[in-house]
């Protein structure tokens, strides 16, 4: 079918039975070669009823971290494999009542620690434009469910780039707005500074439609805010004219890292935004070259302290624990067997950098580097209304390529985290294949806060125009 979100929504008044659509898309997640999906979602409903809401039955893959009620959400870790939460996700609630359907649970990386989707629990995710190649992470089942046509679109979280960074190497769109947007209330923390929901879809305005379905204040959670400027997120998919917009090119970002190919492929959707009207103007930013180490501390900290619930006493792991002669041996055997090596290994890194000898020398020089990245975005967003770079420094590579380097890993990662570190709106934007490996690019788009209709205008602009 390989149906849009907005052709579903238009077309299933003239269709006999939308559970004929549910199934058929089921019947592919169940022969899904991709290993999108770690769990499936089959169950009754009232069709009449689904057909009168604004997603009219929707079929959208949601990332295995998204708590739902008396359903299991084990962000694929053997941690909480067997875990049914009795409440669901605001996000999630917001979705159901505007009539989607949950078509499954997706594969991520481990408690979304990872950038190609290799640490989950339960298997590793395939790309589905090549399936010798990862599809990126940490959310890189919602991005393959997506990009192989096994559901219209998906949910997923973005702590340093796992929506943008999948999405650049799957092909499709991958957008998160402004931090404080929507409510991060049941989904399994990660980094509390740096995590949002949002979604990947086939094409702009299918971005559009579902990130407004999800938006909202909610009050179980400090950070969300109450925001009145999302009808302006529609409005500018109706306007074509790029003559007004301003857009920087940081020539930081195109260093000695980048594949040539994924370069050559966006310098070609420059020279297309120019062609369109828009100014482009090569800008300096020095000190983003150090948000990956900022990001690499502040988020490992976050980390320690988030997963330390994890005691195998409430909930958790606890195989093997029984025959523990005290508490401290009780914890070693729950967290040593339940957790996964790169959520032990970032756990580890969080706890010295907290540390009393450690906590000035690493953590506290972070926060005061991630401070100065906001400046740095402060100082461009006065002159420019965007900008843009490439969403990952390569195509996708081979599976298990990178497993035993993480330092290697956390590189795909250097474009996206300084985003997440100052709190911004961005999307990335399929531009086409690299002309060596014939992989999918991203084009990263990158607005000032609460400025995410500047994103969706030159987004659906260049989507329409772009060069394949």
């Amino acid at each position: 079918m390989n149906l849009t979100l907005k052709e579903y929504i238009q077309k299933i008044e003239y269709w006999e039975s939308p559970k004929a659509i549910f199934e058929s898309y089921l019947e592919k997640a169940k022969n899904d070669s991709y290993n999108a999906y770690v769990r499936l979602n089959e169950f009754e409903a009232n069709e009449e009823e689904l057909k009168n809401t604004p997603l009219k039955w929707a079929l959208i893959a949601i990332k295995d971290n998204y708590l739902t009620k008396w359903y299991v959400s084990s962000a694929a870790s053997k941690m909480l494999e067997n875990y049914v939460c009795p409440y669901s996700s605001t996000v999630y609630e917001n979705l159901v009542k505007n009539g989607w359907v949950m078509l499954g649970k997706a594969n991520m990386d481990e408690f979304a620690m990872g950038s190609s989707t290799e640490t989950s629990y339960f298997w590793p995710t395939k790309n589905p434009v090549d399936e010798t190649k990862i599809p990126g992470g940490s959310s890189g089942g919602s991005a393959a469910a997506v990009a192989g046509d096994l559901a219209i679109a998906a949910l997923w979280t973005d702590t340093g780039g796992s929506i943008r960074q999948p999405a650049s190497l799957c092909g499709v769109v991958g957008f998160k707005p402004t931090y404080w947007t929507n409510s991060r209330y049941g989904i399994v923390a990660m980094a509390s500074s740096l995590d949002q929901a949002w979604t990947f879809t086939k094409t702009v305005e299918d971005a559009v439609i579902l990130s407004k379905a999800i938006a909202g204040y909610d009050k179980n959670d400090a950070t969300s805010i109450k925001r009145e400027d999302l009808s302006s997120w529609d409005e500018v998919l109706e306007k074509k004219d790029l003559s007004w917009l301003k857009v920087a090119l940081p020539k930081d970002f195109f260093g000695e890292w980048l594949q040539e190919g994924v370069k050559e492929k966006i310098l070609e959707a420059v020279e297309k935004i120019k062609e369109l009207g828009a100014t482009v103007e090569e800008v300096q930013m020095p000190l983003l070259k150090h948000a990956l180490e900022a990001y690499y501390i502040i988020m490992p900290a976050e980390v320690s302290t988030n997963l330390s619930r994890y005691d195998a006493i409430k909930y958790g792991y606890g195989e093997n624990t029984f025959d523990s002669k005290n508490i401290y041996e009780y914890y070693a055997k729950a967290r040593s067997h339940g957790f996964g090596k790169e959520t032990k290994r970032r756990i580890l890194l969080g706890s010295y950098v907290l540390s009393a000898g450690a906590y000035e020398k690493y953590y506290g020089q972070a926060q005061k580097v991630r401070k100065l990245i906001k400046q740095e975005y402060d100082r461009i967003f006065k002159d420019y209304d965007l900008i843009i770079w490439p969403t990952s420094p390569t195509t996708a590579w081979d599976l298990w390529a990178k497993t035993e380097d993480p330092l290697s890993m956390y590189l795909a990662d250097i474009y996206t985290v300084p985003v997440n570190l100052a709190g911004l709106p961005a999307m990335s934007l399929p531009v086409g294949n690299a002309s060596d490996t014939n992989l999918p690019v991203g084009l990263h788009i990158i607005a000032d806060q609460f400025k995410e209709d500047k994103i969706f205008h030159l987004a659906n602009v260049l989507e329409s125009k772009i060069i394949k």
